[in-house]
């Protein structure tokens, strides 16, 4: 089993869909990543920053599920991330109404010591210098670097977005950002662009229509689970992205067919993400949920068939 450190925001969210709304509640990437991978029994630890308005009992809770939460950084004076949102009637699009970036504006990453010597990087979506600057605090190279990122970077710090895709393994993006960063509208001619800026696996997320994963001229598709209610996606990709991570961390195989199987367990971990406003349905998920809703998967997507 190996050693995680997941990078990337601690935060407080906003959050309006068609279902309801909430006042300010615990989100954040790093957040949900650290929440979906603590499921794997792996030794994890988060590297962020908070402001002195970030509930003690919030570090606690991480805590309590076995994260280490010594690499993020308190503030005091300072003042937490703040994202407030609004979703539209598909659940699919939504608008950004406040972004408060407080003490994540001058964040300065510091890995801690016991985990300079990490098997597993997830650098969560953040500024692509802040991702840098983590990839050269470790001294050793991963044995799997992940990445996650958004079309922000890509508007506005794009040569420093590539400069980092070209130092990781795999990168995780939706079908929007996808086409976005290669320029091409099919996701198979995306996927092969992509690779070529350095990444040997893409996996492109496809929210309600599952993800994709690309390698080596290989393609694998995993399904997302039909769900009687989604109360908000906030967070569902990076809980995707836990899981994917936790599981290839808990095994310690990153060949292809187990980053079939990651896959697999990054949906199913989302799939449960979206069933309560952000990270409430994570924070009470037991390991018999998971289970139970990973042998839906399995029915939904096994079939006999004769070849000729």
């Amino acid at each position: 089993m190996g050693k995680l450190l997941i990078v990337g925001t601690v935060a407080f969210d906003e959050i309006e869909t068609p279902f309801g709304k909430t006042d300010k509640i615990l989100g954040g990437a790093a957040t949900f990543i650290g929440l979906s991978a603590s499921q794997f029994n792996v030794e994890t630890g988060i590297v962020s920053v908070v402001g002195g308005d970030f509930p003690q009992s919030d570090i606690e809770m991480l805590q309590n599920k076995g994260i280490d939460t010594t690499g993020i950084e308190i503030v005091e004076d300072g003042k937490t991330f703040f994202w407030k949102g609004k979703y539209r009637n598909d659940l699919n699009s939504r608008d950004t109404l406040v972004t408060d970036l407080n003490v994540l504006a001058d964040f300065k990453p510091l890995v801690p010591k016991h985990f300079t010597d990490t098997d597993f990087l997830m650098l969560g979506n953040l500024h692509p210098t802040v991702q840098m600057d983590v990839i050269k605090q470790i001294p050793v190279r991963p044995k799997l670097v992940v990445l996650d990122t958004m079309n922000f970077w890509m508007d506005h710090a794009l040569n420093e977005l590539k400069e980092v895709i070209a130092k990781i393994d795999v990168i995780t993006i939706n079908d929007e950002e996808a086409r976005q960063l290669s320029g091409e509208y099919s996701l198979v001619k995306a996927a092969e662009i992509i690779q070529k800026m350095g990444p040997k696996y893409v996996v492109i997320k496809k929210g309600e229509h599952g993800a994709l994963l690309f390698h080596d001229g290989k393609v694998f598709f995993a399904p997302a689970l039909p769900l009687e209610e989604v109360f908000d996606p906030t967070g569902a990709g990076d809980t995707f992205a836990g899981g994917f991570i936790g599981y290839l961390t808990s095994t310690n195989d990153i060949s292809f067919e187990n980053m079939k199987r990651a896959v697999i367990f990054g949906s199913n971990m989302a799939s449960f993400c979206v069933e309560k406003f952000g990270t409430e349905r994570m924070k009470e998920l037991t390991r018999q949920e998971i289970q139970l809703r990973l042998r839906q998967f399995k029915e939904l997507t096994q079939f006999e068939i004769e070849l000729a």
